[in-house]
């Protein structure tokens, strides 16, 4: 693998990391989500990649 693609690998593992850590935590930190399931959440925001934690920061969360 070539130094230009691990430069542009890193940054979005790096992201995708991110995502994936403050939605889970924000998923464990709320008493209700849409859809009343966390455990459906929480493999949506594990196994979509970069798409499924922010379809559960912009659908998923409820107004507390």
């Amino acid at each position: 693998m070539s130094p230009t693609m691990i430069a542009l690998i890193i940054p979005l593992v790096l992201i995708q990391l991110g995502l994936m850590i403050f939605a889970l935590v924000d998923l464990v930190k709320r008493e209700k989500v849409k859809g009343g399931n966390k455990v459906v959440w929480a493999l949506v925001i594990v196994f979509i990649n970069i798409i499924g934690p922010i379809v559960y920061l912009i659908f998923g969360r409820e107004d507390e």
